[in-house]
């Protein structure tokens, strides 16, 4: 366990030195397309149900964040991020919810869970970083990849150690 996050905390700080290569995963920016808080008729700001509930669904993997894959401004968000890459996860949907209180509070109330960071699978919540952490260490996460027609890097690596 502790292994996994250190290791996570290494690559976050190369990252912040810009020396891990940047995932493909997109930060939310106000005024983007598909971002939270638009007129869309039956929601509300960013933090309503409705508008979270938009977010949750966009794409198969979604994560609620302090700050963004490229910069994590938290330890568990860093930690988040890197267990995704290591699973060789990179298209997913970041949100920053430093950005935005409404939505730091919305997606709180929408999951009934008090803590920040978020992840979601094919609109599920699934927990936050130590859960995604447990899962990552007792294979499940391998398992809700394949379901979401993702095949987890850590497979390939597997097969790679059993030829040496």
């Amino acid at each position: 366990m502790s292994g996994v996050v250190r290791a996570a905390w290494r690559l976050g700080a190369a990252a912040a030195r810009g020396q891990v290569r940047r995932p493909l995963s997109q930060a939310a920016t106000g005024g983007a397309e598909g971002s939270p808080g638009g007129a869309e008729g039956s929601g509300g700001g960013s933090g309503s149900r409705e508008a979270v509930e938009r977010l949750v669904r966009e794409h198969p993997v979604v994560v609620f964040m302090k700050g963004s894959p490229a910069q994590p401004l938290c330890g568990f968000s860093n930690a988040v991020v890197q267990i995704l890459r290591l699973h060789g996860v990179e298209d997913y949907r970041a949100h920053d919810v430093l950005q935005d209180p409404d939505l730091r509070q919305g997606i709180k109330n929408y999951s009934n869970w008090p803590t920040i960071p978020q992840v979601y699978l094919n609109g599920e919540f699934v927990g936050g970083c130590d859960i995604l952490l447990q899962m990552h260490q007792n294979g499940d996460l391998v398992e809700e990849l394949k379901k979401l027609g993702i095949r987890s890097a850590l497979l390939d690596a597997e097969k790679d150690q059993d030829k040496k």
